[in-house]
C-alpha cells in the first residue's frame, strides 16, 4: 500500500509555518511529512531556511501519527555522519518511532558558505559510503570504532538510542547513487520527471545492487514537482522561492543571490516549463498517478507550491488522496 508525503520546504516556509502545514498534513490525512534541510535557499529575494532538526522536533510534539522524514540532510561535511545519526536517533524518540532518515550527496550552496571544498561526485559518494556505514551501525546500537579515508570514530554510541530500527533513504538521480542506496541503505529518493526515466537510471541499479548486496526490499520513495496556480502569472508566483532551483550552476553555487540573478535571465517560460503546471485536483492526480502504478513508489511526495498552501493541502486531502488511493 502506497504511503502519501506531503513537502515541507526550509527553502520557502519559516520553520513556524512549516509545523503548522504538518498538523495541516495530518488532518489531511496524509502519513507522511518529508522536511528539507538547507543552509541557504534557493534564491535571496523570497525565501526562508530554517534548521530542519529543530522543525522536525516541534513537528514531532504538534502531531500524533505522522510519519516525519528528512529530504535530505547531507552526513558529509557541516555534520558528521555520527552527529546525522544522533540527531535522527533524537528525532525518532521526540517523535515517539516516526522518523527516517533521508540523506544525500548535497550542494555547495549548504557547504560552501561555511567554508568547505565543495568535492566532486566521485569524492562525495565515496564520502557516502563511510557515512551510511557509520550511521547504520550507531542507529543499530552498536559501538563503533571506524578508521575510514574520511572519517574516523572512537568507540562512539548512541547513549539515547532510536526507539526501534530507523530507515536510511538515500536520494539518487542516477546509476551510482542508486547502486550505492541499493548496497548500503534501505531504500533511495527519486525525483521524478520521467517515470520511465527513473526506473532505467534509479530503480534497475537499485534493485539489481540490492539482489547482489542481499539487502531485501529496498524502499522508493518517489517525489516530484508541481506549482498548483491558474495562469502562468500566478505559478510564476508561487514559484518564487524555488526558481534558482532550475538555473544554471545550481550544484556548484554558493550565493543565493548568484541562482537569483541566473533564474530571472532565463525566459520566464523556459523556467515555468520544468515544472508541471497543475489548476484542478483531476489534473493533480494525472501527474502524481504515475508515481503510484507506474513506479509502485512506496511513498508517494507531493513538492508542490501555491498561493495559499494551507488551501492546497486541504484540497489534496479531499479529493486527490481518496483518488490516489482507488484503483483508476
Amino acid at each position: 500500500m502506497t504511503k502519501f508525503a506531503y513537502f515541507c520546504g526550509h527553502e520557502q516556509w519559516q520553520p513556524e509555518e512549516l509545523v503548522s502545514h504538518a498538523v495541516l498534513a495530518e488532518k489531511a490525512g496524509f502519513d507522511m511529512v518529508v522536511v528539507s534541510e538547507h543552509f541557504h535557499p534557493w534564491v535571496d529575494d523570497s525565501s526562508a531556511s530554517g534548521f530542519a532538526f529543530s522543525t522536525i522536533g516541534a513537528m514531532a510534539q504538534a502531531t500524533e501519527s505522522l510519519e516525519l522524514a528528512t529530504g535530505v540532510t547531507t552526513p558529509l561535511f557541516r555534520f558528521h555522519p555520527g552527529v546525522v545519526a544522533q540527531a535522527a536517533a533524537t528525532l525518532d524518540r521526540l517523535s515517539g518511532g516516526r522518523f527516517t532518515l533521508g540523506v544525500g550527496t548535497g550542494e555547495n550552496i549548504n557547504e560552501g558558505p561555511l567554508g568547505y571544498q565543495f568535492p566532486k561526485y566521485a569524492e562525495r559518494n565515496a564520502r557516502m559510503s563511510e557515512a551510511l556505514q557509520i550511521m547504520r551501525q550507531l542507529l543499530d546500537g552498536n559501538k563503533l570504532t571506524f578508521d575510514g579515508e574520511y572519517y574516523r570514530t572512537d568507540r562512539a554510541r548512541l547513549y539515547s538510542p532510536p526507539l526501534g530500527p530507523v530507515p536510511i533513504l538515500m536520494a539518487a538521480g542516477g546509476p551510482k547513487s542508486a547502486a550505492l542506496a541499493g548496497r548500503l541503505a534501505q531504500g533511495v529518493i527519486a525525483s521524478v520527471k520521467d517515470p520511465a526515466e527513473t526506473v532505467e537510471r534509479v530503480i534497475e541499479p537499485l534493485k539489481a545492487a540490492a539482489s547482489e548486496s542481499g539487502n531485501p526490499d529496498p524502499a522508493l520513495l518517489a517525489t516530484r514537482w508541481s506549482l498548483f496556480a491558474s495562469n502562468d502569472e500566478e505559478a510564476w508566483e508561487a514559484l518564487q522561492a524555488w526558481r534558482g532551483l532550475r538555473a544554471p550552476g545550481r550544484l556548484e553555487a554558493v550565493d543565493p543571490q548568484t541562482l537569483r540573478e541566473r533564474a530571472d535571465q532565463l525566459p520566464r517560460e523556459e523556467v515555468l516549463g520544468r515544472y508541471s503546471l497543475v489548476d484542478t485536483a483531476d489534473q493533480i492526480v494525472d501527474v502524481y498517478r504515475p508515481l503510484v502504478e507506474t513506479l509502485n513508489a512506496d511513498i508517494v511526495t507531493f513538492q508542490m507550491a501555491s498561493l495559499d498552501q494551507p488551501a492546497l493541502i486541504a484540497l489534496l486531502g479531499s479529493e486527490v488522496l481518496p483518488a490516489l488511493k482507488s484503483p483508476s
